[in-house]
């Protein structure tokens, strides 16, 4: 037996079954056709009609319905459609058809069984239900249904466009939670259980397609059984799909990331994997390094002893000559003002006329003249003859001060030769030690880099540049400058290729220079200003600016920030100058009787003093572009000016003497002090100075010089005292120079 698609029935209307028995017995005849089951006979129940005809009793439908449930549940099948329907035809040929008044009672009752039961259920019935309803159909013969509901479904019941959409929407709901797999699984499933029901429902559609045919029946609206469904409940669903796709995306895109590093690792590790062969030239490397470093270590510890003591040797050559000449001068002053002294109180005159002067005194006044007669013809020979008695550094040294001292320099040089005689080039040339770290470098820059080998280098430098600068004398202009040094060279070349590298930090390189000038340089250049060191001397202090300059300006990184090794570098010189105007600076008061001759000696003393403290002056105002500007006036102007210059000047006879000295001293001003044009007064340090020349130009107008009244006016103008010029034109009426004043 072929088991039978389930059928759908649809709400019927009780008014409208008289007009479905009267009109269509085609249907009827159908009808009868349906409810008759294979091999059973339908028993006439008795009523109107002709004997022979047989009733459709409930009770036999059930039974019927009962056996096509059990051959159903016993496996039996069909060959096809075709052979059931010949089937029922011999077996309903067998049966005779009930008169349609038969037909039309049960017809009745059974619209009078839906009518109590509201509608008949359309849901698949389970087995327990099948049995239930039995039950109440033997307690209830008239509610027993017919034997086409007792049918077991097999498809499910067609349902509503309304319908679907909710559930698909519930579904998916529900969907979202599991996990991607299962909700592929799910909706395969699902796509294959709606193709069944779609087939399922058009197969049914064309067996009942004589009852859809019928006006009289009406399908049932299935939607009354739901909530009602509006705008915001959708959007709220569609939110909260939403909200949950959200997160299955972020879920699988962490994933997706995790998979991303799981493979860039994979690809490092076979990187290194096929770089393991190199593994044993880098082991190689390393521990050439390694060994070169320590060999670098030891041989440096063991030469820095004898570095140390050449090098102490030669700063006590050059500070026993410097300490020579100081004290000399010092002597020589002493003994000359002492003597000149002797000579004005005229209180120990011998009888023959001259000074008792002791031996030591007159032989040191015979050598301090022989020496000044030499510098005399010296200058004559060379055509310089603007020079001034007592700018000279007289430092010249007797024949055998110089052959000591020349014989002691070449035995240091010897003995500095010798230090790195018995060494290997990469162990004492700084070039070679770079190029051994700038390897390293270029191979293998990540290790270089992480153990800071630019912050190790200019410890490891520091004794080689040290003996390099043995035979170096910052003190002389034809010394080399610190950029010709072959170790600044190499450090500069080192730190340049390593700037090329963009992708490492590399700060601590780039310090090395500066780094090593700052713990190496500086030191022994403050030992220089120190101690050797003759502010006096204009070729010393010349040479000491050019390589301070380069030190503190161009090659340090604490320009713009404040390091003590520059701080110490600059207390040093400051203190040194100090030292020196006390200690080196003296002019005597003779009264004007005494000094209009200048001939005469004292005279001749008092010029050379103003004339050495003038040079002072000059060489103390030749720091202006490294020393604070404060510090020099306070240094210059407070001291040397004001407190001796100042002193000696209005003592002096007004005269073209006096112009030039004047002269002189705003020669050696900077100019930066008074670059500024909006000022028309100079700075207060130089109040005393313009008086004088106010003074000096009044007198020297009324004894008409007026060459050196406009030279005075021209000094003013220089020095930013403008309102004095101006006045001093008007007292003068000196028309001509007012231009001077306007081009200002």
């Amino acid at each position: 037996m072929a088991h039978r698609p389930q059928r759908t029935f649809r709400r019927r209307q009780v008014d409208s079954s008289d007009s479905d028995g009267a009109e269509d017995p085609t249907a009827e005849a159908g009808t009868q056709k349906e409810q008759a089951a294979p091999g059973s006979s339908r028993r006439a129940d008795g009523g109107s009609g002709a004997p022979e005809s047989r009733r459709v009793d409930p009770s036999t439908d059930e039974e019927d319905g009962t056996l096509h449930s059990s051959e159903s549940k016993d496996g039996q099948t069909s060959s096809s459609d075709s052979s059931s329907s010949l089937e029922e035809r011999k077996f309903s040929s067998t049966v005779k058809i009930p008169d349609a008044a038969f037909i039309q009672a049960a017809r009745r009752k059974r619209e009078l069984a839906r009518v109590q039961g509201d509608y008949i259920p359309l849901d698949v019935k389970h087995p327990s239900t099948i049995s239930a309803v039995e039950r109440d159909s033997e307690e209830d013969p008239e509610s027993e249904p017919d034997d086409h509901e007792k049918r077991i479904l097999f498809t499910p019941k067609p349902q509503t466009l309304r319908q679907r959409m909710a559930e698909e929407t519930m579904s998916r709901n529900e969907e979202t939670s599991e996990s991607s797999q299962e909700e592929e699984s799910h909706n395969i499933w699902e796509q294959q259980q709606m193709r069944k029901a779609v087939a399922g429902t058009e197969g049914r559609n064309r067996g009942l397609s004589h009852i859809s045919d019928s006006p009289a029946v009406k399908k049932f609206d299935t939607s009354t059984s739901f909530p009602p469904v509006n705008l915001e409940i959708i959007k709220k669903q569609l939110n909260t799909r939403l909200t949950l796709l959200q997160e299955t995306h972020r879920s699988h895109q962490r994933e997706y990331d995790k998979y991303v590093e799981d493979i860039k690792s994979s690809k490092s590790t076979i990187q290194n994997l096929e770089t393991s062969s190199d593994q044993a030239v880098n082991y190689k490397f390393y521990k050439g390094m390694k060994m070169y470093v320590e060999n670098l270590i030891d041989c440096l510890n063991e030469k820095i002893i004898h570095i140390q003591e050449i090098e102490s040797s030669m700063h006590a050559l050059l500070l026993k000559q410097a300490m020579t000449l100081m004290k000399r001068r010092q002597d020589e002053l002493k003994h000359e003002s002492t003597y000149l002294q002797q000579l004005s109180r005229k209180a120990e005159v011998s009888t023959n006329g001259t000074l008792s002067v002791d031996e030591n005194a007159q032989r040191i006044l015979e050598e301090v003249e022989s020496r000044r007669s030499q510098r005399r013809q010296a200058r004559a020979l060379a055509g310089n003859c603007s020079h001034q008695e007592g700018t000279s550094s007289d430092d010249e040294l007797p024949a055998a001060e110089m052959t000591d001292f020349q014989k002691n320099h070449d035995d240091i040089l010897q003995d500095h030769k010798k230090v790195f005689e018995d060494v290997n080039d990469d162990f004492c040339c700084i070039q070679n030690i770079l190029l051994k770290f700038q390897e390293w470098r270029e191979k293998f820059p990540d290790s270089y880099y992480d153990a800071f080998i630019g912050l190790y280098i200019p410890k490891l430098l520091n004794p080689v540049v040290r003996f390099q600068l043995i035979v170096w004398n910052p003190l002389k202009l034809s010394s080399m400058g610190l950029k010709q040094m072959s170790w600044f060279t190499s450090i500069e070349e080192f730190i340049d290729r390593g700037v090329e590298d963009t992708k490492k930090d590399t700060s601590s390189d780039k310090e090395i220079l500066s780094t090593v000038i700052n713990k190496t340089i500086i030191p022994r250049l403050t030992d220089f200003l120190e101690f050797i060191w003759d502010p006096l001397s204009t070729s010393q202090t010349t040479s000491l600016i050019a390589h301070c300059g380069v030190i503190l300006e161009e090659h340090s990184t604490w320009k713009n920030e404040v390091s003590k090794s520059k701080q110490d570098l600059l207390k040093s010189i400051v203190s040194r100058m100090k030292k020196s105007v006390e200690d080196d600076v003296f002019i005597p008061l003779y009264p004007k009787s005494t000094v209009e001759d200048k001939t005469s000696a004292y005279s001749k003393f008092q010029e050379r003093q103003f004339w050495s403290a003038l040079k002072l002056f000059r060489n103390t105002l030749l720091w202006s572009s490294l020393l604070p500007d404060d510090t020099l006036k306070e240094l210059a102007l407070g001291k040397l000016l004001q407190r001796y210059l100042m002193v000696t000047l209005p003592n002096a006879i007004p005269g073209p003497d006096v112009v030039k000295k004047c002269s002189q001293i705003a020669a050696c001003l900077p100019e930066m002090w008074f670059e500024n044009p909006a000022m028309k007064t100079s700075i207060p340090q130089m109040e005393s100075f313009i008086q004088f020349l106010l003074q000096s130009a009044r007198d020297l107008s009324r004894s008409e010089f007026r060459n050196e009244v406009k030279e005075i006016i021209l000094i003013l103008v220089k020095i930013k005292a403008l309102n004095q010029a101006e006045s001093l034109l008007e007292e003068n009426h000196l028309d001509d120079l007012k231009s001077l004043i306007k081009e200002v």
